[in-house]
Order: structure tokens, then C-alpha cells, then sequence
């Protein structure tokens, strides 16, 4: 759920593009035509999912694509999106479930295009490999899938930070990125759209608590690529067994690398915690899964574990101050803007409610069972 601006998310313009113009499209600067051409849901950019048919002569039968036009801001970042699309062709290579761009006729990953509305602004565009399978946010969750997700979130970040080497990598150090969790206090200058309520009341305090006790210990935490927005609508799964009552998940697609930036593995495992934690029906017992999935692959340090409380709250205030900054801007958009508002306050309260010590009691346990009783 990218922002655009690194500091002033107000400032993207989201692309408006009809289905016809986004048919002209693919056909002009991919050489395919579309038989069939749907919108997805998108946060800042736009997303059509399209089928299109082949020659005979070239290949049988219909692909499907993903067609994504990246808003004005991020459009204006060549070499960010470039490091996107080049690290979704790595994790590929490596075995993840990643989508890949189909070439432009001239032979590149993206093309910038320019909109055919007032204001003369031009978009960033890539066509995608459309990816099967069912977001986490449509099953209904348990141990398992969460220990998978936390298990992804360490897998990914690790394979990134040790073998992705390419000389784009350095975009993602994008300093004032509101999305990076080390920019929790930038949050100060948008929490005037919670209004004055007891909402507004709990972000500030995360804020000042995460200015005391995370910010300073940041130079202790290691460091590495985070994908950083691994949220149950960014990750695919399909069931790899016929059992009703107990389903077991593999991970089928990872989706929306327009959050990557440079931070800590414990960012990753906060992030990965909290959005599973919406659509959970008992939201606080989620994050010992998602930690002993993750310390499967990457023990978390004292200090690590230490943060994990804030940074998890942080990314709760994250979200629901920039939905609420973001659907003033856009109420047409406003549906999907406040899908994690429907229950992420009501988690954050509790979070707070039942308090750091017992919440993170309940993770820790949980994390330590699997430890010494490790899944299959």
C-alpha cells in the first residue's frame, strides 16, 4: 500500500484509466491483444487483470497478465520501480511464488505512458504474470498458514538481503518513506484526519513511545531489505490437502513490492503479525504463530523482541492514519482505503487494553512451544 511521495502522500495522483484505454494499452506497448479486461482494488496505483489471446502461430490458448500503472509520483522513480520489478525476477529464480513482467515491444520491463485526461502526467507501465490462488484475507486462517506467513516473511527478506545484488538496490534506501516503520513519527502531520477522538488519543501515544523506546535502539537491530508490505491481501495461498475441516496452506503468490525499502528483519515479522491479526477471530494469540514461523528461519534478538509490542502498534497507526488522510483525499476510493479500519482499531485498543506485558507473554509462549515442538 504504497503512499507515493516518500513524505507527502498527498501529493500522487492516482492514474484514471478507462478498460478501453487500458486495452489500447497492452496492445500498443506489449503487441497483445486482450479478450477479456477487469479493475482490481488498488491503494494508490491501478490494476487490471486481462486475458489475452495468442497467435496461432506464436502460442495456443490465452495468458493471463496482471496490468499495473503505477501513480505519478512513484512514475517519477525509475530506478525504484526498476529495483521492484528486478527483485520480483530474483525471488522468482529462487523458488518464490513471484510474479514477472512480460517485456514491451522494445524489450523493457516498464514503459512510462502518458495519460490521455487533463494534465499531461505519465505513468510507469508493467505488465505482470497474473498469479493464482486465494488471499489470505478470503480463508479462513489457522496455525498453519500463519506459521507459513511468518516463515515467508524471514525466507524472503533473508534471500533479499544476502543475494539480491543488482545496482538498483540502492533506490531503496528512500530516507522519509512514510510506509518504512522507522517513520512511525512522521505520522504526527496526517493523525488530523482521526479527528478528536479516543483513536486519535491511543496513534499519539504509540508515537510517543516509539519515539522513546524503538527509535533509539534501532542501530541495534539487523538490518536488511524489507518487502514491507506482506498484508493478507498481498499474499496468495492454495490448499495442498482435501480435508475440510483442518485445510493446509502453501503460499501460491506474493504480490505488491511497491513498499520495499531498506529497514530490520523485525520490521518484516511486526508487519506480517499485524495484518494477520485483522481478519483473526482471536487477534492477540496470532503473533506467537506468524514469530515461531519467522524464528524458524531467523531468531529474533532481546532487543528484537524487545520492540516488537511498538512496532507492531506502529504499523496499526500506519495504516489506519494514512487510510483516514488518504480517503479524505479520495472518498471515492474510500471502500477499499478502510478495509483495515473495520477491525484494526478495535484490535490496536485491545492491544493496549490488555497491555505490552501480557501480549507479548502470549507471544512468546507461543513461539517457544514451537521451538521445542517443531511442526511438521
Amino acid at each position: 500500500m504504497s503512499s507515493g511521495n516518500d513524505c507527502q502522500p498527498q501529493t500522487f495522483t492516482k492514474p484514471a484509466f478507462g478498460e478501453k484505454e487500458a486495452t489500447e494499452l497492452v496492445d500498443r506497448v506489449f503487441g497483445l491483444k486482450v479478450s477479456w479486461i477487469r479493475p482490481l482494488p488498488s491503494y494508490d496505483d491501478q490494476n487490471f487483470h486481462v486475458r489475452v489471446s495468442r497467435n496461432k502461430g506464436v502460442a495456443e490458448g490465452a495468458d493471463e497478465y496482471v496490468l499495473k500503472i503505477t501513480n505519478s509520483e512513484d512514475s517519477q522513480k525509475p530506478d525504484l520501480i526498476e529495483a521492484q520489478t528486478q527483485a520480483m525476477m530474483f525471488l522468482s529464480a529462487e523458488g518464490f511464488p513471484s510474479a514477472t513482467p512480460y517485456l514491451t515491444k522494445d524489450g523493457n520491463i516498464m514503459s512510462l505512458e502518458p495519460d490521455t485526461g487533463p494534465g499531461n502526467k505519465k505513468y510507469m507501465v508493467r505488465l505482470l504474470t497474473y498469479l493464482p490462488g486465494t488471499p489470505v484475507a478470503k480463508i479462513a486462517t489457522n496455525t498453519q498458514i500463519l506459521y507459513e506467513v511468518g516463515k515467508l516473511a524471514a525466507s524472503l527478506d533473508k534471500a533479499l538481503s544476502e543475494k539480491f545484488h543488482h545496482p538498483s538496490v540502492k533506490s531503496l534506501h528512500r530516507g522519509q518513506f512514510i510506509w518504512n516503520l522507522a517513520n512511525v513519527p512522521l505520522l504526527d502531520q496526517y493523525i488530523y484526519a482521526l479527528g478528536q477522538n479516543k483513536y486519535r488519543e491511543v496513534v499519539q501515544r504509540v508515537i510517543e513511545q516509539f519515539k522513546g523506546e524503538v527509535i533509539p535502539k534501532l542501530r541495534s537491530f539487523r538490518a536488511c531489505i524489507n518487502h514491507g508490505d506482506l498484508n493478507d491481501h498481498n499474499i496468495l495461498v492454495d490448499s495442498s490437502s482435501a480435508s475440510l475441516e483442518n485445510p493446509q496452506y502453501r503460499v501460491s503468490g506474493i504480490l505488491d513490492f511497491s513498499d520495499m525499502s531498506y529497514g530490520y528483519y523485525v520490521f518484516e515479522v511486526a508487519i506480517a503479525i499485524m495484518y494477520m491479526m485483522i481478519e483473526s477471530p482471536d487477534p492477540l494469540s496470532v503473533g506467537g504463530h506468524v514469530l515461531a514461523g519467522f524464528e524458524s528461519i531467523l531468531p529474533l534478538t532481546e532487543e528484537e523482541r524487545g520492540a516488537l509490542f511498538l512496532l507492531v502498534s506502529g504499523r496499526f497507526s500506519q495504516s489506519l492514519v494514512i487510510a483516514a488522510h488518504t480517503a479524505l483525499l479520495y472518498p471515492e476510493n474510500e471502500e477499499y482505503l478502510m478495509i483495515t479500519a473495520k477491525t484494526g482499531w478495535k484490535h490496536l485498543m485491545k492491544m493496549f487494553e490488555v497491555g505490552q506485558a501480557a501480549v507479548e507473554k502470549t507471544w512468546f509462549e507461543t513461539a517457544e512451544a514451537y521451538a521445542k515442538h517443531a511442526p511438521a
